[in-house]
């Protein structure tokens, strides 16, 4: 193609850019935060405003990781030579249920870092390459010729302009107005499905306390004796500093005082957030962010679409944040338009196969995150059938993963986006749960006793 267009320099849209390039002569990414051609913000790494989650933790699980490192090879090691943290499953990524470390096993790493170091240094190598540029500007809508997206309306620094394009990525977000471009080009509307959740969390910055903290990622998932569901995520950052994260839900949800903050990490049963409350540093206030609801828009069940046009990112699907899968989903939306594009689909026919191909990546982790969230009892609307049982299966996972480190690693495989969902749900691995989570039951004093006795 000649030219490439992608809304949103967001790391979804900075992800697609780098696979068109390999496909087009010009690849332009329009960004409406006035981002300098370095890949700083403001002369600076702060947050941009076009991303308010932007100042809440990021870690980049180990599917994103990897694919990034394909792109871009050496990210990961460039990343934690500026200051990021690589951490390993098996050594420095502690994991508690209801305040019990689950077993340790190696394999996975994941990245942590804030959300701006990382767009940051993905946006540097982006901007690097040849054929790529940004501009500055707002959408206003879709340019159409005919049965097809043919360019973008923007508003920039001259004024009113149309940049016209071969192929057009939406990677706006979850706030894209990409239906009401559609519903002003003669197009149907995408179905947009919602899971209400009203989960709130804050992030806080400390300084890196003394003393022996030999963990660089905790998560801790809790259920107070009143029934209420909470959680927690640390780890070190670039600036050998740590961020920390606290979430709950309806109106269980963490204030900005650090007063109150760090009371909720006292009461967290997993140590290392006890001992941040009480030897970290803080820097600076907590940063509050609400997300009201998961969302997703089906394009597969469409009739009709036009050609030229695809969506990444959260513009596909947006989930709860908690389980970290945003970035990591990116990178394989990012990974179904090269296949896309490598399979040879003309531009002159609507993108189906893309459509098809990335809704299997969506299902997936929409499953993982909405079938726990259903499980809150504030969360309303229609349990799928065979929820119940689902829910079942999915507790009995979870618990057993605490003890039997084949589980825990099958787990992880699933929770960082290495294996499908359903890999669980194989009879082979229910039946080892189940034997895991009955030993974990069996009190050591009714063990059968030896013969002698």
């Amino acid at each position: 193609m000649r030219r490439a267009a992608v809304l949103g320099g967001s790391i979804a849209g900075l992800l697609a850019a780098r696979v068109l390039s390999d496909h087009a002569d010009e690849v332009v990414v329009l960004e409406r935060d006035d981002v300098a051609v370095s890949g700083e913000f403001g002369g600076g790494q702060g947050p941009r405003p076009g991303v308010p989650q932007g100042t809440q933790m990021h870690a980049l699980l180990d599917a994103g990781r990897r694919r990034i490192d394909h792109w871009f090879p050496g990210f990961s090691t460039e990343l934690v030579a500026d200051g990021a943290a690589l951490a390993d499953t098996g050594t420095d990524v502690h994991s508690y249920l209801d305040g019990s470390l689950k077993v340790l096993v190696g394999g996975v790493e994941m990245v942590s870092a804030t959300r701006p170091f990382l767009e940051t240094h993905l946006r540097r190598r982006v901007l690097a390459l040849d054929n790529l540029s940004q501009v500055n500007g707002r959408v206003q809508g879709l340019a159409f010729t005919g049965d097809r997206v043919s360019g973008v309306r923007y508003a920039g620094a001259a004024g009113d302009d149309v940049l016209s394009a071969d192929l057009v990525v939406d990677a706006t977000g979850r706030a894209s107005r990409i239906a009401a471009w559609l519903r002003e080009g003669g197009w149907p509307e995408p179905e947009m499905r919602r899971v209400h959740v009203d989960l709130g969390y804050a992030t806080a910055l400390f300084r890196h306390p003394e003393g022996p903290h030999g963990v660089t990622l905790a998560q801790s998932l809790a259920t107070l004796p009143d029934g209420r569901l909470r959680l927690g995520t640390l780890g070190r950052v670039e600036g050998d500093r740590w961020i920390v994260l606290v979430a709950g839900y309806s109106e269980d949800r963490p204030g900005r005082s650090m007063e109150g903050f760090l009371r909720r990490c006292e009461e967290d049963p997993a140590a290392p957030f006890r001992q941040l409350a009480e030897d970290g540093e803080p820097i600076g206030e907590p940063v509050t962010y609400r997300h009201p609801d998961n969302r997703r828009r089906d394009f597969h069940l469409l009739d009709r679409f036009p050609a030229g046009l695809i969506a990444v990112g959260d513009t596909l699907a947006s989930f709860n944040p908690i389980y970290g899968q945003g970035m990591s989903s990116a990178t394989m939306h990012a990974s179904c338009l090269a296949a896309c594009l490598e399979s040879g689909q003309s531009l002159r026919d609507p993108a189906w196969s893309y459509f098809k191909q990335v809704r299997a990546v969506v299902d997936d982790a929409w499953q993982t995150s909405v079938l726990n969230d259903l499980k809150l009892p504030h969360v309303t609307g229609p349990r799928p059938r065979g929820f119940k049982v689902a829910s079942q299966l999915s507790d009995l996972i979870v618990k057993a993963s605490v003890t039997d480190p084949v589980i825990h690693r099958r787990f992880l495989q699933v929770a960082h986006m290495l294996s499908p969902a359903k890999t669980l749900m194989r009879p082979g691995t229910l039946l080892r749960a189940a034997w895991a989570v009955r030993k974990q039951d069996t009190p050591a004093a009714d063990t059968p006793l030896d013969t002698a006795a």
